[in-house]
């Protein structure tokens, strides 16, 4: 899911469009399949009592578990995205009610990354950003390929810093 072409500006170019790193969806696959397989154990051994109510009672439960424990982290995840462009860093998030915020790069002062043991051994990290603005730094945590987008922001923030000072 990109940055859609409406919420561009006119010469703007999609560099690379990242969510967080997968490693974030596992405790809802574990809830998942603990929310499954506890939920079919329960139906299968409540049988046919009671014209099947306990049973269909124990699937409700399991479902409403599901979709609150694994389904609706996955969607949040999914839906969380940020872009980077030729001219801005864009963090879009939220199911329902969409936010975003939107730091250009002339503004940025500073970029750092950070990684732990964890990080390290999947490949992921945090890009911290501060910009020239009071509001705190944006912290992109567990962003994949970590390395690899910090070289490319400041790659883009040095030359939109060298375009701005020639046009000064």
């Amino acid at each position: 899911m990109t940055l859609p072409r409406k919420l561009m500006i006119d010469g703007e170019q999609t560099i690379t469009t990242t969510r967080t790193h997968v490693k974030v969806l596992f405790i809802p696959l574990v809830i998942l399949l603990a929310v499954a397989a506890a939920g079919s154990f329960l139906a299968t051994s409540l049988g046919d009592r009671s014209n099947g109510v306990p049973r269909w009672i124990v699937i409700g439960v399991a479902v409403v578990l599901a979709l609150w424990g694994a389904v609706l982290p996955f969607v949040r995840w999914f839906l969380w995205t940020y872009t980077l462009t030729n001219k801005r860093i864009v963090e879009q998030k939220g199911v329902l009610t969409r936010t975003g915020r939107v730091i250009p790069l002339s503004r940025i002062n500073d970029v750092a990354f950070e990684k732990n043991l964890n990080d390290r051994i999947l490949g992921c990290g945090t890009l911290v950003i501060h910009d020239a603005s009071e509001t705190a730094g944006l912290e992109l945590r567990d962003i994949p390929h970590i390395e690899d987008l910090h070289r490319t922001v400041t790659s883009l923030v040095d030359q939109a810093h060298r375009t701005s000072d020639e046009s000064i």
